[in-house]
């Protein structure tokens, strides 16, 4: 027999209940934080590496998606579980007046396929790296005494998610004009990734 939602009545549903479901007064989606491994370019990848944490402006946390399989039976259709897939991944770059973060990705991307001569790198574990998005708190987490669970000013990170064998397949465009004013070029860069794993506050897997 199904399960019946509990009739908790009218009294529960009020705003003083609404606020005390709502932890940590919500998540912000302009909280956030930009992990990016990049593969042997010649050059500082430590640089490249920490300059992403804080020059990627846009990126997203990725969606759970199992396509289903249609079955056809006497004009209907029984739809069960199919494969898992997996999105590709984009991001939004600032791009700074030494086109760092452009230049290694047009590097990585180089790596891949040469734009002079058609040749590249074809062995997957030398192009293929590991990317972070961390969802970021704006108050440190406490535990259930209400004790801060990390030291000092530490922004906290509630929630991660790992992507694994990731590549660049496409870096945007900047569009250039003199009727842009009061802006800061940017550009996207699009991933293919292999798939990706959910962490905890402690970086423990949860979803993999």
């Amino acid at each position: 027999m199904p399960q019946q939602i509990p009739n908790t009545g009218s009294s529960a549903r009020t705003l003083d209940t609404f606020k005390s479901k709502l932890l940590g007064g919500g998540v912000r989606p302009n909280f956030f934080e930009v992990e990016l491994a990049f593969p042997n370019l010649g050059i500082d990848a430590n640089d490249v590496s920490d300059r992403t944490r804080f020059l990627v402006k846009g990126a997203n946390l990725p969606a759970s998606i199992v396509a289903p399989i249609s079955v056809p039976f006497r004009g209907r259709e029984l739809k069960i579980a199919g494969e898992r897939t997996f999105d590709s991944w984009t991001i939004t770059v600032i791009n700074d007046s030494n086109f760092v973060l452009r230049d290694a990705f047009e590097k990585w991307m180089n790596v891949i396929n040469k734009v002079s001569d058609n040749s590249g790198e074809v062995d997957p574990t030398v192009y293929q790296q590991e990317a972070y998005v961390h969802q970021l708190g704006r108050a440190p987490i406490t535990n259930q005494a209400g004790v801060p669970a990390t030291s000092g000013n530490t922004v906290p990170i509630l929630r991660s998610y790992h992507f694994h064998g990731v590549f660049p397949t496409n870096v945007s465009s900047i569009e250039l004009s003199y009727d842009s004013n009061n802006v800061i070029e940017e550009f996207s860069v699009e991933f293919q990734v292999q798939w990706w794993e959910a962490l905890d506050n402690n970086g423990n897997v949860v979803v993999g």
